[in-house]
């Protein structure tokens, strides 16, 4: 790398946080946009992302990265096989004099659908389920791949004990590039990662370079166009879960092409399918195993796709809405929602359960 940011920092990357969550207090000048719902009472700001941080309300942000950072030369270098190995690279070519690493865990609920838009294209929805946390919207500019908007929990990342909002904007946004939760890039190509209950994890182990978790949703972000490009890439890797969770990614692309990626024994299966929460869809002896409301929340959106073959943006936060948190009396509520356009390459995020204001921001 041409030039390294010089901060002293603390960092937990993974798929899991210490329970309990900072208040971003940062603030910043937003450039926001109010736009009509188009009749369907669906209140909406559209969002310019910046590269110093916006702060769109208390709990979400939002920042862009333009240039290169670094991605091509972890992959070249051959990735890493834990987040422990994410940190050491970021320290040694983005980030220096990290003193040391905190981690912690806590499983998340999630769940995602893809359907037809009414009005041409393809939609894709996903619903965040967590403790109250503070969220980052990523928006990425690289040199070289594709351009995205991708989200990161910053609670997942501590910096000195603290979360990173402390850290200069830049140093967060290049971090929240290495730990992205979900996202769409330029060629409408969507990615979620769905957390699983399961006493197993993911642990591939061949001569094959190396990924985890959330540095497998950066590489298809940066460089898959579809569905069937996102298969290829993650077949070329051996996957390693972040914090010894079992997950599965939920993949959409502008085609209507629908699946989910699981491992089951280290061997990647691919199942078609619109609709993932969180159990698995692998035919065989782990069919099924998961959380008792993750297949509630799969027959509710199942049944809503059954009833309706194609929607309107406003159905699927609609149907986002119909299986979150607050549908369950759980402590947990549904952090964010994201109703993608891969047609148009807008994301409009919903936070915390208010479906009444959504913010609209373009990949390109």
């Amino acid at each position: 790398m041409k030039k390294k940011i010089y901060m002293a920092f603390l960092m937990s990357l993974a798929i899991g946080a210490l329970t309990g969550c900072g208040q971003n207090v940062k603030t910043s000048e937003s450039t926001v946009q109010s736009e009509n719902a188009r009749g369907e009472n669906m209140g909406k700001d559209h969002i310019e992302p910046d590269t110093k941080i916006q702060v769109l309300e208390e709990g979400l942000s939002v920042v862009r990265f333009e240039g290169n950072y670094g991605f091509d030369e972890f992959l070249g270098q051959g990735g890493a096989s834990s987040d422990d190995g994410v940190v050491e690279y970021l320290s040694s070519a983005l980030l220096s004099d990290i003193p040391g690493l905190l981690m912690g865990q806590n499983p998340f609920g999630c769940s995602t659908l893809s359907v037809k838009n009414s009005e041409g294209g393809n939609l894709f929805g996903r619903n965040f389920d967590w403790n109250t946390c503070n969220g980052l919207i990523v928006s990425s500019r690289p040199e070289e791949g594709y351009a995205s908007v991708s989200t990161v929990n910053t609670d997942f990342i501590q910096a000195g004990g603290l979360d990173i909002s402390s850290l200069p904007d830049t140093a967060q946004a290049i971090i929240g590039l290495y730990a992205p939760l979900d996202g769409m890039n330029e060629e409408g190509f969507a990615v979620s990662v769905n957390m699983i209950e399961d006493d197993q994890t993911i642990e591939q182990d061949t001569d094959k370079p190396d990924i985890t978790t959330t540095t497998a949703i950066r590489l298809l972000l940066d460089r898959a166009a579809n569905v069937e490009d996102a298969i290829d890439l993650l077949s070329q890797y051996d996957f390693h879960a972040s914090m010894g969770m079992m997950i599965h990614l939920a993949l959409s692309d502008a085609e209507g092409n629908s699946v989910a990626v699981e491992y089951v024994d280290n061997e990647m299966v691919v199942i078609e399918t619109p609709v993932v929460t969180n159990f698995f869809l692998a035919e065989g002896e782990k069919y099924g195993i998961g959380t008792a409301q993750s297949h509630t929340r799969y027959d509710i959106l199942s049944e809503t796709l059954a009833e309706q073959e194609t929607m309107t943006e406003a159905e699927v936060r609609d149907a986002l809405n119909s299986v979150s948190k607050e549908n369950f009396g759980e402590f947990e509520s549904t952090e964010w929602s994201i109703v993608m356009n891969q047609e148009t390459k807008e994301l409009t995020y919903y936070h915390r359960e208010n479906y009444d204001q959504g913010y609209t921001i373009s990949v390109e």
